[in-house]
């Protein structure tokens, strides 16, 4: 394989990577709210030659290299979160700023600066001729990662077919390869009171009061949850809280929170609601609280409505995976170097391509974990480049690997 050309190629389309990830940063696409940066994207895949583009009924873009029965992808997710608050920011969220080496903007690490890498090392194996006769490369851009990870890969695969060998997702990994990260779900727990007038509160039932008491069993859970040796802690906190009372004179008659629960090797969602459950405040009132799973059910933004358990699976490859050690012999031959090998600390839509579905992921992505929904959000020039050089090698280098 001819390293240095791939290289030299990465670099020769740093501009217009650049180029097409400030355009795509300057279109605000919010989860639910992706279609005109999906479009835009569509047209930068018909341009640098892509075989066929095509956009699925979720809204999700899908651009295909190649003509064979064996199919391998990429994903980037296109949506991004909002900006929060505006005067947190040096710059325009939007407009963004560059740099002779930074790109600035909402959605530069997380994640449409793997995007851009995506649709120029396309490029780079058409002009290469680096994708083998017997593979199909798809490169995906997915919606409503931000809302619910894994929803449109769950899409994806059980309705549109896309049954790839492996996938290659290009979340931020600070120009580390990373090969698992722990799971998550959303939890919610909800506590039944009685109301009475708040001069007599002996008359009713306060449901705040009883939902403090689940408050600090929670916090005490936390502390003891396990810890494994590659994903680290599991661990949970409590991150909305809403009340019901007939008014600021009443006992409150229902209290809800929100659990947000990270769930590391060998944690489960029957074990993460049943932790709850036997908490001893939840006990002494078990006819007056319920412990669920949250539902994601908002439709995407072309209307189709695919509803989920908001579960999302803790997973991982092992280090000597034919995907992991095809991705550090790509990075070493493409840049003298050994790669740290490593996790993500957030969640993606590995959750459903290898947790659900046991498809084989691999992360590799420009940009830092840190800038993930941070004001003054970043990436780098450099990082585009060599991740744009990355992704061209390694289908190849997967095959030959294959074979052996």
């Amino acid at each position: 394989m001819d390293f240095r050309g791939i290289n030299d190629l990465s670099q020769k389309y740093e501009k217009d990577m650049v180029c097409f990830l400030r355009d795509i940063v300057k279109i605000p696409s919010e989860s639910c709210e992706e279609e005109q940066v999906i479009l835009r994207i569509k047209r930068e895949m018909e341009k640098v030659g892509f075989d066929r583009v095509e956009i699925d009924k979720m809204g999700n873009v899908i651009g295909y290299i190649g003509k064979g029965a064996r199919l391998i992808a990429f994903d980037a997710h296109i949506d991004t979160v909002g900006i929060g608050l505006r005067e947190n920011w040096e710059f325009d969220p939007y407009e963004g700023y560059e740099t002779d080496a930074e790109i600035g903007g909402r959605g530069t690490s997380d994640q449409k600066g793997g995007m851009a890498s995506m649709v120029y090392a396309g490029k780079i194996m058409k002009e290469l001729n680096l994708v083998p006769d017997d593979i199909t490369v798809a490169m995906v851009g997915t919606v409503q990662e931000e809302d619910c990870d894994g929803l449109c890969w769950q899409y994806l695969i059980k309705e549109h077919g896309l049954k790839p060998d492996f996938v290659v997702s290009t979340e931020p990994t600070d120009g580390k390869i990373y090969r698992g990260h722990r799971g998550r779900m959303e939890i919610k727990v909800e506590v039944k009171g009685v109301s009475s007038h708040g001069s007599a509160p002996e008359r009713g039932q306060n449901a705040i009061f009883d939902m403090a008491r689940i408050l600090h069993d929670l916090e005490n859970l936390h502390l003891r949850l396990k810890t494994d040796p590659f994903l680290g802690k599991g661990s949970l906190t409590v991150s909305q809280i809403f009340h019901s009372s007939p008014s600021r004179c009443a006992v409150a008659d229902g209290c809800t929170i929100s659990i947000d629960r990270r769930l590391t090797a060998g944690e489960d969602a029957e074990l993460a609601l049943g932790q709850i459950r036997e908490l001893p405040s939840v006990n002494a009132i078990r006819d007056r609280v319920e412990v669920s799973m949250y539902t994601y059910d908002r439709p995407s933004w072309t209307g189709l409505q695919y509803p989920t358990d908001c579960y999302f699976p803790t997973w991982t490859i092992p280090e000597d995976h034919i995907l992991c050690r095809s991705a550090v012999e790509s990075y070493s031959s493409l840049f003298d170097a050994d790669p740290c090998v490593d996790k993500w600390t957030f969640s993606t839509n590995g959750v459903s391509i290898m947790g659900m579905f046991n498809i084989p992921v691999i992360g590799f992505g420009p940009g830092k974990e840190k800038e993930a929904h941070a004001p003054n959000e970043k990436t780098w020039k450099a990082d585009l480049v060599r991740c744009c050089a990355l992704y061209a090698a390694l289908p190849e280098i997967y095959y030959k690997n294959l074979k052996k």
